[in-house]
């Protein structure tokens, strides 16, 4: 099983606002894209609301105890064990919020984090972890102008061999 946590992160941990996203990054939605397609994407009901339609060329599930239907072209699961044993034998890509985040965090061996180089205002964190639970295993840096807020950096880490982080 594998379970990989995908989000864009501001520097104070920002990641939504009023239930959208608080910056336009297309480098970083293209990014998002490239790493989720063909995968089972897993969001809360939420994130899912924020967007205009499911993602396309993926498995949309959506996390809900709530909703009794499933929108067109996603799938309902109402448990965070329901999801791991539904796609545990595939990649699961979790997208948010943030307490879709939360409950994924002890499951993940895999984060792919899109980490902005400025606080942004906001009221929805990604959770915090202790980052000498992973290990580093890419980094690339890239600026999109001169302003140094433009700088956006792609982090791939992962748990150690070991297991999960301890969270």
């Amino acid at each position: 099983m594998s379970v990989t946590l995908i989000a864009a992160v501001a520097k104070n941990g920002v990641i939504g606002a009023d239930n959208a996203l608080p910056w336009r990054l297309k480098d970083e939605m293209a990014y998002f894209k490239a790493q989720t397609m063909g995968k089972p994407v897993l969001m809360g009901s939420k994130t899912f609301r924020s967007l205009t339609k499911p993602l396309a060329g993926r498995t949309n599930v959506l996390l809900s105890r709530s909703m009794t239907e499933a929108p067109e072209g996603c799938v309902i699961v109402r448990s965070v064990q329901e999801a791991l044993e539904r796609y545990g034998g595939e990649e699961l890509m979790v997208a948010g919020g943030a307490d879709v985040y939360a409950q994924l965090l002890p499951h993940a061996d895999r984060m792919l984090l899109s980490e902005l180089s400025e606080d942004v205002e906001g009221d929805a964190v990604f959770p915090s972890f202790d980052r000498s639970d992973w290990i580093l295993a890419s980094k690339k840096v890239t600026s999109r102008g001169r302003a140094q807020s433009d700088r956006l950096r792609y982090v791939r880490i992962r748990a150690p061999r070991s297991g999960k982080c301890k969270q």
